[in-house]
């Protein structure tokens, strides 16, 4: 063997020994290193394991962090445009028609809900930005969601905390008009993108006069203009700083504070919260110092309301039904329609008129007395008092519209006229006219012969927009002559000046039966400007159910006298205060005439 062929045959067998050659065997100590060396690493301290891991498992966790943030930012911003802003649920729509007297004073409603819109602009500055203040101090400047709020609320709630309002103005307009009340978080979260995207597209005027419009104030009002109705019994607009201030703090606890004025509990717990609001409002600029230390707590309407509104519902019936055939629409759609009816009665004389009604004591034995009051203004007809019964909740029958009086000598001064036109000659042929009719007939001869169809809307009005105003129908049925000799034969007499006025109407009085048998008695007293009926008559329960039977007038107290009282009392107060014989804008008649 060469030189050559040794060392290639030794590098062979050196390579084939090297102990890293997985298929050479290692020798024994070489073994046993290692094996030392894999315990030592098996018996690393997990901590200092895991504190030599912890930086690429922190990595880990922000990857994942930020993996999740953006499929949440991915689903909100999926979310926000998939989600529309919802209309506003029908009921939110929905308005009452409200009924005022002739001066404006509020006379009752009919609707499902007692609701009416009002502009922004009818609703002053400082009852704006008290509700502000009680409610969502951030309005103004918030994005229509208040991060601090929900979070509060949610931390008060998981504490078992006071609970806190997370709502904005802007949540709890798209709650109450836009979406369901359920509580749920699908809701919430609903609530807070449409919120969010109302505030981008919509003022935060538009905003806040669709929740001053729908907000719930208790004692069944919803809405500014109805709330200061209710509790005040004036329009939004004339709301005082002390009063938006109540209301303000009404919104937090309604069906609580509802009571407030009737309960003294009640009525200091808010009395609390309203100098807080107004602290606030000061503390904002929204009301001077000198405001603030001026305010007063107001007074509040008595709460809760007889249920028959005293005897109001009576004009409102026929109030109703006239100004749904001016319109053309049936009493429902009127109800329903938001419309405002200025009538043409007269509060003040209406409540003097059942304040001297009610003195009588009524029958005995199963007889009922009724009385009817009629006042209108000859030449024109706008009917200023309408007093039909005591209580509509017992009795929806009206006595003064659809009572029927014995004529009687009624009309007995009409008896020798010859030449009578329509439709006064209808009425001098009716056998027992209503004390409406018989009070139209009596303002005929106060207007020297001319007829005026007695009418009891002067304007409707809807969303500030005039949809009818009345003008009056007035026609001559009788010759200036004829209507002087059948005054003449009334035998009309002065108002007794012990209970009437210094300026006293002419009264005649008279009656169906005689002596004292009478089962109708009636007087009427007119002037120029005004004709007044008192009509008395009874009844009681007739042989058929649901019918009744003319009775007797019950002798105490004289039923003449007791009507010549009642109707002498009644002109005084009309004639005191100057009866009202046109309409609020001045002119004679809503229509001008």
């Amino acid at each position: 063997m060469n030189e050559m062929d040794e060392m290639d045959e030794t590098a062979g067998t050196g390579e084939a020994n090297r102990p890293d050659r997985p298929d050479t065997p290692l020798p024994a100590r070489t073994a046993r290193r290692v094996e030392k060396q894999t315990r030592r690493r098996e018996r690393v301290p997990l901590r200092i394991r895991f504190r030599r891991t912890r930086g690429r498992r922190l990595r880990l966790l922000l990857y994942a962090f930020l993996a999740l943030l953006a499929t949440l930012c991915a689903a909100a911003v999926t979310a926000y445009h998939l989600t529309p802003i919802p209309k506003p649920h029908p009921e939110t729509v929905t308005q009452s028609t409200v009924f005022l007297d002739t001066d404006g004073s509020y006379l009752g409603r009919r609707g499902p809900v007692d609701r009416q819109d009002v502009p922004l602009s009818a609703v002053p500055r400082h009852v704006q930005e008290a509700v502000i203040a009680a409610e969502n101090r951030s309005f103004r400047t918030d994005s229509g969601i208040s991060p601090k709020a929900i979070a509060r609320a949610a931390l008060a709630t998981l504490t078992g905390g006071e609970p806190q309002g997370g709502s904005t103005i802007t949540q709890q307009y798209v709650k109450n008009a836009l979406l369901s009340p359920e509580r749920s978080l699908s809701r919430k979260a609903r609530e807070a993108i449409v919120a969010i995207k109302l505030d981008r597209t919509r003022g935060k005027d538009e905003i806040l006069e669709g929740y001053l419009n729908t907000v719930y104030f208790g004692r069944g009002a919803a809405g500014i203009q109805s709330a200061a109705r209710n509790y005040f019994g004036v329009d939004a607009r004339n709301l005082t700083v002390a009063q938006g201030a109540a209301l303000a703090s009404i919104v937090n606890i309604p069906s609580y504070y509802e009571k407030a004025g009737s309960d003294p509990k009640v009525t200091a717990k808010l009395e609390n919260r309203w100098e807080w609001v107004l602290d606030a409002m000061a503390a904002s600029g929204s009301i001077t110092a000198r405001e603030r230390t001026a305010a007063r707590f107001p007074a509040f309407r008595f709460y809760p309301p007889g249920e028959t509104e005293g005897q109001r519902q009576y004009l409102i019936d026929v109030a109703a039904k006239e100004a749904a055939d001016r319109l053309g629409i049936t009493e429902d759609q009127l109800a329903s329609g938001g419309y405002s009816v200025t009538t043409t009665f007269d509060l003040a004389l209406q409540d003097s008129a059942a304040q001297r009604v009610q003195e009588h004591p009524g029958g005995k034995g199963g007889v009922r007395v009724h009385t009817a009051v009629v006042g209108m203004v000859p030449g024109d007809g706008a009917v200023r008092l309408l007093y039909g019964g005591s209580d509509y909740a017992r009795q929806p029958f009206n006595d003064a519209v659809s009572g029927a009086v014995e004529a009687g000598t009624a009309l007995e001064p009409f008896g020798a006229v010859r030449e009578a036109d329509e439709p006064l000659r209808a009425l001098l042929r009716t056998p027992a006219p209503t004390p409406l009719n018989l009070a139209s007939v009596y303002a005929t001869l106060a207007a020297d012969g001319r007829y005026a169809a007695p009418y009891t809307v002067a304007r409707i009005t809807r969303e500030g927009r005039t949809v009818y105003r009345a003008s009056p129908d007035v026609r001559r049925v009788l010759g200036e002559k004829e209507a002087l000799m059948a005054g003449a034969r009334t035998g009309a007499v002065p108002t007794p000046v012990a209970v009437g006025p210094a300026e006293a109407g002419l009264f005649t009085t008279g009656g169906a039966g005689g002596g004292i048998t009478r089962r109708t008695v009636w007087t009427t007293g007119y002037d120029a400007r005004l004709a007044l009926t008192v009509a008395l008559f009874a009844d009681r329960a007739g042989g058929k159910k649901g019918t009744t039977a003319p009775a007797q007038l019950p002798n105490v107290p004289p039923p003449v006298e007791f009507a010549q009282g009642v109707a002498a009392g009644i002109w005084g107060a009309a004639t005191q205060g100057g009866a009202k014989g046109g309409s609020k804008d001045g002119s004679k008649g809503a229509g001008g005439g």
